[in-house]
């Protein structure tokens, strides 16, 4: 049997230049280049204050350096990024052994602030120079990441001060008991104990009440609509995505077509992404060209946000929620959804309730002049040429005496304790007198095999950047409060995926 030599893995001292562990055509030799020889960070140099007394400081580049490659790694966490600065080699040389602790690298991301959008600006710049940038589409998506905020703690005010109600009443009753136990022989852990739990109720419903007096407003969508409140961090949302509800903000990023390049990247407060696609036109505008494509998902799709494309005269295609049943490429999709799983759902489902009557249910004449409701009951016409928000309705109207006391009432009225009688409008297409909306052009566009082509470019544009973003990188979450803090973070998100860019085509070598 042959002798191989002995590996030895253990610790030992080995003389390591670590310039040299900086390899051509990695992410941290670009990344190295990119802020010793690119960016100015003299902005940031200028908060610094100690030149002439206090200790001396870790340089802005290295702290930056630091966070950008423990992002590219998938480290989120001050504390692991403290710990590779110790033993890894790569962030060893990159930072030139400098070794800062968590609280100074948590404290420079989340003092960073305005300046990450400058930082970002500047590196995009450095893509245009070396033409990663082409102009010919660009494509927007969001996606929706849970912050360091406590999804239990939304409401509205309403709520908030029933919470604070239900914990004095809840003291009042602990202090009665109290005094009640003092006439016998209370043990003294038990006592003790709720003492604790007095004090602990009057400090959280204290704290309750200090933010109610800070916060006397709702907070509203751009519409006016009431927005639920949050104690921890009042300017995230409550946001439905396909893995539960998150209490966090909608990343949202605007990508080029030729490298995926991130050229525009904004945070925001919001789960509706139609509230967000003015703010991002008007961030892709300095980048964008007069034939510029701009593509969308139809999370996107309002009249509103479609008139804005118009406006500012912008080749644009986001296709409606229902798109993909006018498509031929989709046909018998239905059975390749997900089915319901059981075992998840454990909630208990009403039996009781009942599905309303709708149009389908009732029997049409052959001439319009009147329907069978499904009682047997026969609707008069009363209009046959209205116009119900641009389409042609027939509408129909029963008798009072028919629906008074119909068996079927309660199936058939949505509020059968006020409602006299059943009305129903058939619609028969687009009325002649309709204008055409800026919806009716999408469509056709969309529908167009120039639409069909721009909305499979934008699924091959936009997609791998945020699974590149979330799955390879790992960078999944925020770990900051307030928007422009998270907005910071989110474009050092992207800003990683565009040194990465820079690296895979040649930058700095």
């Amino acid at each position: 049997m042959g002798r191989f030599k002995v590996v030895d893995y253990s610790a030992r001292f080995l003389p390591v230049d670590l310039s040299r562990q900086l390899l051509p055509g990695t992410f941290e030799f670009a990344l190295h280049h990119l802020l010793e020889h690119e960016l100015d960070l003299s902005e940031i140099e200028s908060r610094y204050c100690n030149d002439e007394v206090g200790a001396s400081a870790y340089e802005p580049r290295i702290l930056l350096k630091i966070v950008l490659l423990g992002y590219a790694r998938g480290i989120l966490s001050s504390r692991a990024m403290e710990a590779a600065c110790r033993d890894n080699v790569q962030f060893i040389a990159l930072s030139g052994d400098a070794q800062p602790d968590h609280s100074t690298l948590a404290r420079f991301v989340s003092e960073l602030g305005e300046a990450a959008g400058k930082i970002f600006t500047r590196v995009l710049l450095i893509c245009d120079r070396q033409g990663l940038i082409g102009r010919e589409m660009f494509a927007i998506d969001g996606v929706k990441l849970p912050s360091n905020a406590s999804k239990a703690k939304s409401g509205k005010r309403k709520d908030f001060v029933r919470q604070a109600n239900k914990m004095h009443q809840a003291v009042e009753r602990l202090l009665r008991k109290h005094r009640d136990s003092d006439a016998i022989d209370a043990e003294p852990q038990l006592r003790a104990r709720e003492q604790r739990h007095i004090k602990r109720l009057r400090r959280e419903a204290c704290e309750l009440e200090q933010w109610l007096e800070q916060h006397r407003e709702e907070r509203k969508s751009a519409k006016g609509k009431p927005r639920l409140s949050n104690r921890t961090d009042n300017e995230s949302a409550k946001m439905a995505t396909g893995k539960g509800v998150v209490q966090g903000y909608t990343g949202v990023a605007g990508v080029d077509e030729k490298h995926q390049v991130v050229v525009h990247a904004q945070a925001y407060g919001s789960g509706s992404e139609q509230e967000v696609l003015p703010g991002m036109l008007d961030g892709l505008e300095r980048l964008r060209a007069p034939d510029t494509i701009l593509t969308a998902d139809s999370g996107y799709y309002s009249e509103a946000n479609l008139k804005q494309l118009e406006s500012r005269d912008i080749d644009g295609y986001i296709p409606d929620p229902n798109y993909r049943k006018r498509d031929p490429r989709y046909e018998g999709q239905e059975q390749h959804r997900g089915k319901p799983d059981a075992l998840w759902d454990k909630s208990t489902k009403d039996k009781t309730k009942m599905r309303l009557f709708g149009p389908g249910d009732f029997q049409v004449a052959a001439d319009f002049g009147h329907v069978i409701c499904p009682a047997g009951k026969r609707l008069y016409r009363n209009g046959g040429n209205c116009n119900k928000q641009g389409l042609r309705a027939i509408q129909f109207s029963a008798a009072q005496r028919d629906c008074g006391k119909c068996p079927l009432r309660a199936q058939c009225l949505r509020h059968p304790q006020r409602s006299k009688r059943r009305q129903v409008a058939i619609f028969l297409g687009k009325h002649a007198s309709a204008k055409e909306k800026a919806s009716d052009r999408m469509k056709r566009k969309i529908d167009s095999e120039r639409g069909r082509e721009m909305i499979t470019r934008r699924f091959a544009t936009v997609e791998p950047v945020f699974g590149n973003v979330r799955a390879n990188k790992k960078m999944n979450r925020f770990t900051l409060r307030g928007e422009q803090k998270v907005d910071g973070q989110w474009k050092l998100y992207c800003m990683v995926q565009n040194i990465e860019k820079l690296a895979h085509n040649g930058y700095g070598r």
